[in-house]
């Protein structure tokens, strides 16, 4: 993963950009009759697709293979978790937008110690 701070931006806000929309398209798809586990599997299936297509489109000017771990495993998170929440009760957009924007914030977070902790941490002339 890149380290300069544009890509790390860029990750960063794709992660939470990808999270929201998500989160506002489970709210198109599902309603409260639903069957939870049900919601949670359609909305992942649903998110992994749509999170191809979106890292794809993000990798272009973030780099695809930094980017697309990430939008991932954001997309998928993000869709499982709003469509049980929707299955469950009623829920507000604003909500939605918040729990989109949480789950890429905390995906992205998780991904890069994950990264940091299998790289080793490096200093500067010190080996």
């Amino acid at each position: 993963m890149d380290h300069r701070l544009y890509f790390i931006v860029g990750d960063l806000i794709s992660n939470i950009s990808v999270g929201i929309l998500i989160a506002l398209s489970a709210a198109l798809l599902i309603s409260t009759g639903w069957n939870m586990f049900i919601a949670m599997a359609v909305m992942m299936l649903l998110a992994m697709v749509m999170g191809l297509f979106l890292s794809l489109a993000l990798g272009i000017f973030f780099g695809a293979m930094e980017i697309m771990v990430t939008v991932m495993f954001s997309s998928m998170f993000s869709g499982m978790l709003s469509g049980m929440w929707l299955a469950m009760t009623d829920v507000a957009l604003m909500q939605l937008v918040c729990l989109g924007a949480l789950t890429g914030l905390v995906v992205t977070c998780i991904i890069w110690l994950i990264n940091a902790q299998i790289r080793g941490i490096r200093t500067a002339g010190i080996k």
